[in-house]
C-alpha cells in the first residue's frame, strides 16, 4: 500500500482541435442559438473532458439511463451543462433536436441540469460545491453494495472556492474511495475574473495531495493525453484520484477565449451566433 499520495505534473502542448471536437462545439452553438443564451466559456472548456469520458471511459446505456452497473458522471459545475447536453444528445440519451429548445419554458434542458428531467443527468447541480459531496456519498454507497461502478465528478476551478468541496475531499480520503475520480476544469477564469486574482488556488496539485488524493495534471484539451490518463485511474488503488485538467475558457471561439465576459451571455444576437459557426467551419 502506498504511504504517500501520488503528486506528479505532466508537461504538455495542446494539439489543434480535431473534427469531432469541432462538431461537439457546433452542437453547443446549436443549443445557444435555440435558447439565445447560455454559459459559453464554461461549457467550451469542458468539451474534451466530456468527449473522452463518454467516448472512451464511462460505462452506460443510453436506452437504460438508470442501469445499476453504470458509471456515474456528475457535472458539479452545472452551469457548464451545454457540454454535457451535447454529449448526451450525441450518444442518444435524447434526440439532437431537443438541443434546439434549450432554456425554453417547455424544454427539459435548463440552464442548469436537472436529474429528474434529463436522461443521463445523475444529479441536479448548479448550486456550486454540491457535486463532490454527492459523488463521495455515491462512491461510498457503491462500494458498500459491492458494485464495481465508478463515480466521476467534474468541478470548476472557481467552484472549488466552496468549503463543501474540501469537506467532501476529506471524507473521500478518510474512506479511501478509489472508485471516485475528481476532474477539475482548471480554465483559470471564473465568473468575475481570473481565479488568481479572486482567490488564488495555487499550489493546486499540492492541495489535493495534502487532502490524500492521488493527484496529477493533464492538458484538458489533449484527447489522447486524457485517454491515456483516464484508462489508468485510479492512480492509486487505495485512494481517490484528482485530475487537474488545464483548459482554456471559451476554447474554440477565439473572441471568447480567456474572457470572463463570456462566462455567460443573455440575448445572443444572430450575428454573434453566425460568427461562432464561422469559427467552427459552418453549421
Amino acid at each position: 500500500m502506498a504511504t504517500e499520495p501520488i503528486c506528479a505534473t505532466l508537461r504538455y502542448q495542446t494539439p489543434p482541435l480535431d473534427e469531432r471536437s469541432i462538431y461537439l462545439r457546433r452542437l453547443v452553438v446549436r443549443a445557444l442559438e435555440g435558447g439565445g443564451r447560455g454559459h459559453i466559456g464554461s461549457s467550451l472548456s469542458l468539451i474534451e473532458i466530456m468527449r473522452v469520458l463518454y467516448d472512451d471511459i464511462l460505462r452506460y446505456r443510453p436506452a437504460e439511463p438508470s442501469w445499476a452497473q453504470r458509471d456515474r458522471c456528475i457535472l458539479s459545475k452545472g452551469h457548464g451543462c451545454l457540454a454535457q447536453y451535447a454529449m448526451l444528445a450525441d450518444k442518444g440519451f435524447f434526440p439532437l433536436d431537443v438541443l434546439d429548445g434549450f432554456c425554453r419554458y417547455d424544454s427539459i434542458l435548463g440552464g442548469h441540469p436537472e436529474a429528474a428531467k434529463v436522461p443521463g443527468i445523475e444529479a441536479s447541480t448548479g448550486a456550486l460545491g454540491h457535486g463532490l459531496p454527492i459523488g463521495m456519498g455515491r462512491a461510498l454507497a457503491l462500494r458498500m453494495r459491492g458494485q464495481g461502478a465508478r463515480v466521476f465528478v467534474i468541478t470548476g476551478d472557481g467552484e472549488i472556492n466552496e468549503g463543501s468541496v474540501w469537506e467532501a475531499a476529506l471524507s473521500a480520503s478518510k474512506h479511501r474511495l478509489s472508485n471516485l475520480v475528481v476532474m477539475i476544469d482548471y480554465n483559470k477564469v471564473q465568473s468575475a475574473g481570473p481565479t488568481a486574482e479572486i482567490l488564488d488556488l495555487e499550489p493546486l496539485a499540492e492541495k489535493w495531495c495534502s487532502f490524500g488524493f492521488a493527484t496529477t495534471e493533464v492538458d484538458g484539451h489533449d484527447v489522447e493525453a486524457l485517454r491515456r490518463l483516464l484508462r489508468h485511474v485510479p492512480l492509486d488503488g487505495d485512494r481517490p484520484t484528482a485530475l487537474i485538467c488545464h483548459t482554456v475558457k471559451g476554447k474554440g471561439i477565439a473572441f471568447a477565449e480567456n474572457d470572463a465576459d463570456w462566462h455567460h451571455k443573455s440575448s445572443l444576437k444572430a450575428d454573434i451566433i453566425a460568427d461562432m459557426y464561422s469559427l467552427l467551419g459552418g453549421r
